[in-house]
């Protein structure tokens, strides 16, 4: 996590991506490899951020799932 960054965990996935196209913005503005450098960091910290909470989606799909379905069909 760039030490910028606050607690990502905070905002909303709209805000997340928001903020990675502010990002996104603001790196293609500067000429400054330093602070592109900076930039890129602080977008990776969302991408980051939006990816986990996708597998966490994931995760909880996968055990929310009706484990009756499984033995609708029978493939032998």
């Amino acid at each position: 996590m760039h030490p910028f960054v606050n607690d990502t965990a905070d905002l909303t996935d709209s805000e997340l991506e928001e903020k990675i196209q502010s990002a996104s913005r603001n790196y293609w503005r500067t000429t400054n490899p330093q602070i592109q450098s900076q930039i890129q960091m602080i977008i990776e910290t969302y991408k980051q951020e939006l990816e986990t909470r996708k597998v966490k989606q994931r995760l909880e799909q996968q055990n929310n799932d009706d484990p009756d379905l499984d033995n609708l069909i029978n493939v032998s």
